[in-house]
């Protein structure tokens, strides 16, 4: 069984979409802090965030854009495409304990250039937590296989 070789940009049209779930755990935190060296009390000290104005630990806004790479890089358009840029805004912070949908939907597709233009969203239960429109650069043709 092959694995999911990405889109080429010919195969990309607008309106495909794709979603990831993910649950922000403590653990996820936690590594993400160490990866990214962001150890903040409002994402790792439960006592210091509660006299926060969010009133308890929130997850770091990069773990949850990390989401939408996960779903640029390994759905759509997958693997062998790029970041060539991304805008973001937050909504409403993201708890520990949280379920996030992160989905991408593409909107624009420029053949020649090989870009694409995909309008991304993150929600817990329904809500927008993240908004993004995000420029990928895709491979003029998948990989050929022997």
């Amino acid at each position: 069984m092959s694995e999911f070789e990405g889109f080429a940009i010919t195969e990309l049209e607008v309106g495909q979409s794709a979603e990831i779930t993910r649950v922000v755990d403590d653990e996820a935190v936690r590594k993400f802090a160490e990866v990214s060296g962001d150890f903040n009390p409002l994402h790792m000290d439960e006592d210091y965030a509660k006299r926060s104005p969010f009133r308890g630990r929130i997850a770091h806004g990069a773990l949850i854009a990390s989401y939408i790479s996960c779903v640029l890089g390994s759905h759509l358009p997958g693997p062998g495409s790029i970041f060539a840029g991304m805008t973001m805004r937050f909504e409403r912070p993201v708890r520990i304990g949280d379920t996030v949908v992160a989905r991408a939907t593409v909107t624009e597709v420029d053949v020649k250039a090989r870009k694409v233009k995909l309008a991304c969203v993150c929600e817990v239960d329904g809500e927008i937590c993240m908004e993004a429109d995000a420029e990928v650069v895709v491979r003029k043709r998948r990989k050929r296989t022997a």
